[in-house]
């Protein structure tokens, strides 16, 4: 055996009798009874700083797991953020129109004190023939839009189809005004049309609303081109208007 073997043995033989000995002084303090009691309350505090490090590493696990749920609240909130910022970047032009039909009265703004007046609904009067409303087509929404087949839309835009649904109403009003409009007000140019409106009716278009091409000439600044009657067929598409032929005439009809 070499002697730097011997030594690192005599030294590691030195160094577990030194560990003995400390063991046997301990073991003699915790018999005298004036440390016994100190050692006992040592132990004791051991105990209590054991549980609160326990409470902390627990703490510190919840604290963590708070923290991962933030973060990814936060990601989710910069993605929300995102989102209304890009549609208030591109809100439509056009909206579907919106019906009120009851106003409500809130409950706070009564007074419970004073009575409450009921009013009596006055009598429905019957309207005049020119005031009867007449059946627009609704304009596309984002989601309709969307769903229409990329082949079929080709390069036109959501604007550009409710312009066209815009135009295609004023057509309708402009026709059904006249049609409403008593014959003793019309003039030769009215009355004209008047009478190719009704030649043009047949019973499938009986009670419906329709336009043809002739009116789409007559009442808007849109041409019957092959863009128009692609436009035409998204609105086929998307259910706003149907056709009826017959007579070698095709009468749009507003469903």
């Amino acid at each position: 055996m070499a002697s730097s073997d011997l030594e690192q043995l005599c030294s590691h033989i030195n160094e577990k009798i030194g560990n003995i000995k400390k063991t046997l002084s301990l073991r003699n303090c915790g018999q005298e009874p004036t440390l016994k009691t100190v050692l006992n309350k040592i132990g004791d505090e051991i105990i209590v700083i054991n549980e609160l490090l326990n409470k902390l590493e627990l703490e510190i696990q919840y604290q963590e797991q708070t923290n991962n749920s933030l973060k990814e609240l936060c990601e989710s909130l910069e993605e929300d953020y995102k989102d209304v910022e890009h549609l208030k970047e591109n809100i439509p032009s056009h909206l579907p129109q919106v019906t009120v039909t009851q106003s409500c009265v809130k409950g706070s703004d009564l007074d419970p004190e004073e009575p409450i007046k009921v009013e009596e609904p006055e009598p429905v009067k019957k309207p005049p023939k020119e005031q009867r409303s007449i059946k627009e087509m609704p304009f596309i929404t984002c989601d309709e839009f969307n769903g229409v087949p990329s082949y079929m839309k080709s390069r036109l835009t959501y604007d550009q189809i409710n312009d066209v649904i815009k135009e295609i109403n004023k057509a309708v009003i402009s026709k059904y005004k006249i049609l409403h409009q008593p014959k003793k007000s019309m003039n030769s140019v009215t009355r004209n049309l008047y009478h190719r409106f009704i030649d043009e009716e047949t019973k499938d278009t009986k009670g419906r609303y329709f336009i043809v091409e002739a009116d789409i000439k007559e009442f808007t600044t849109l041409k019957a081109d092959k863009k128009f009657h692609v436009l035409l067929n998204i609105l086929r598409h998307c259910r706003r208007l149907s056709e009826v032929r017959g007579g070698g005439l095709t009468r749009y009809v507003i469903t």
